[in-house]
């Protein structure tokens, strides 16, 4: 398993630590007492959650200028018409994908093509599924140009336990269908706008992989 360079700090923090407290609880109560067992099994499940926060695996995606893949990994909470006010100014289809602690944290370009503009928002933490999280959580924007002409608005926007955004592109940058563009921690969500002809081929409720997961097709001959 592969493990994402999120988390190397992180990772190597919470092993010194737990290293420190078992050794300092072995110290202080008997080693064979039951609550040294209990505090290091506590600690390697703990290890292990926080390893599978930062897995990072290979996706191979199958580029097509006419299809949009999922950005994420996790669950479709939201797909509706919607005004976006940002960058379009005007209606546009909102699916909204959102990623718990157990799912992939890896963001992947949903099309291929330029990134017209990029924009980081400071903000609340508010939970990842509330109604004005989309706005006032912190949260990135960037709107990709495919070749066909559409552009495509992502947002990347934090949750209550989601503190660090982090996107890898920025404006004038080429990006392709799967490439890995950023990064949230401890789940979240990504929002991706498409136009009003665009064909929504996922459900509310339906599980998604980032790179793989088809969710929209784009009007061909644009």
């Amino acid at each position: 398993m592969t493990i994402h360079k999120e988390g190397h700090k992180l990772l190597l923090f919470a092993a010194v630590l737990l290293l420190a407290v078992n050794l300092l609880v072995s110290r202080v109560v008997n080693s064979s007492a039951s609550w040294s067992t209990i505090i290091l099994v506590f600690s390697i499940l703990l290890f292990l959650l926080i390893l599978q926060f930062f897995r990072s695996p290979t996706v191979v995606t199958k580029t097509d200028n006419n299809k949009v893949y999922a950005p994420a990994d996790g669950r479709i909470v939201v797909i509706e018409e919607t005004e976006e006010n940002e960058y379009f100014r005007q209606p546009r289809i909102q699916v909204s994908i959102f990623m718990s602690p157990v799912d992939v944290h890896v963001n992947r370009s949903p099309v291929s093509g330029k990134v017209k503009m990029f924009k980081y928002h400071e903000g609340k933490y508010l939970v990842a599924w509330h109604p004005k999280s989309s706005s006032e959580n912190e949260r990135t924007t960037l709107v990709v140009e495919v070749a066909n002409g559409v552009d495509i608005l992502i947002r990347q926007i934090a949750g209550a336990m989601a503190r660090r955004i982090k996107c890898y592109i920025a404006e004038g940058d080429s990006v392709v269908q799967g490439q890995e563009f950023g990064f949230i921690r401890f789940g979240s969500r990504v929002d991706v706008f498409l136009p009003l002809d665009a064909r929504i081929t996922v459900g509310i409720g339906e599980k998604t992989v980032a790179g793989k997961t088809i969710i929209a097709e784009l009007a061909k001959g644009l």
